[in-house]
């Protein structure tokens, strides 16, 4: 979901050959608009935000960790990483070697408190931390067991390949209020609602109805992390009642808006 409003100057990009440990860490504090260029690296990354909310677009979908959850990015991957307002974010890259039993699919995660603490202590070493069974070392360790044991939520939207439903979907991603439904979209396509149906799970993997009602809530967060009020939040992703748009947000995310942001 490409973020609204002037993007702000280009981030730089690590310029690196290779980690020089198994575990590299990155602390960025990013103004508003902060974007990379797409680009890819052989090692698996992995970065959430402390305040804000970071966005990582690639081929096949858009993920969002809002504060305190995380992107896990695989090796190899071409993504963009965007932040829409001021964010302060941490980044593990980490080697293909020492995740194996890493996913091979960006995720959003949720990062535990004991997740948070590790990667607190980890940030405060030196690049080039000691090894051979130092304490160093094994904070490493149980960090990276910390990370194949973080629980997945639902904060991406998958994006189809069919060519001319992707239209379709990126025109709803730019306007989430915009009246859309099946019959509608059947006629464009020029297809029976059945078939729409249909073709829309095996692009996505999501219900057509279950996509739609994403693509919104996910929209909100922009708004929710400028500060408005749930109301504004609610009217901008096209819901007409405050109260559905809470329901709908803890039924799919497990928090209402105001818990959300409470957790940063």
């Amino acid at each position: 979901m490409p973020p609204n409003g002037q993007r702000g100057l280009p981030r730089a990009i690590p310029v690196l050959d290779a980690l020089p440990r198994p575990l590299y860490a990155r602390a960025e504090s990013l103004g508003a608009g902060s974007w990379t260029p797409r680009h890819r690296h052989d090692w698996v990354q992995f970065s959430y935000a402390i305040s804000g909310v970071l966005g990582v677009h690639t081929d096949e979908g858009s993920f969002f960790a809002p504060p305190q959850w995380g992107i896990w990015i695989p090796a190899g991957l071409e993504h963009e990483v965007i932040t829409s307002m001021r964010a302060e974010m941490r980044s593990l890259y980490v080697r293909r070697e020492d995740c194996q039993w890493a996913p091979g699919q960006c995720r959003v995660l949720e990062v535990t408190p004991l997740a948070r603490e590790l990667i607190k202590s980890f940030c405060a070493l030196p690049v080039d931390y000691p090894e051979d069974g130092s304490c160093e070392q094994r904070l490493v360790a149980v960090l990276l067991d910390q990370l194949a044991s973080l629980p997945e939520v639902g904060f991406s939207l998958p994006l189809p390949r069919h060519e001319r439903l992707l239209v379709l979907c990126n025109e709803l991603v730019e306007t989430p209020d915009a009246e859309a439904n099946l019959g509608l979209w059947s006629d464009r396509l020029g297809m029976s609602e059945k078939t729409l149906m249909r073709l829309f799970q095996r692009e996505t993997g999501l219900s057509f109805r279950s996509w739609r009602q994403r693509v919104r809530l996910l929209s909100s967060l922009r708004v929710l992390e400028e500060g408005g009020h749930v109301t504004r939040a609610a009217l901008s992703c096209g819901y007409e009642s405050t109260s559905a748009f809470i329901a709908a947000f803890k039924k799919m995310f497990g928090f209402t808006p105001g818990d959300l942001f409470r957790q940063g």
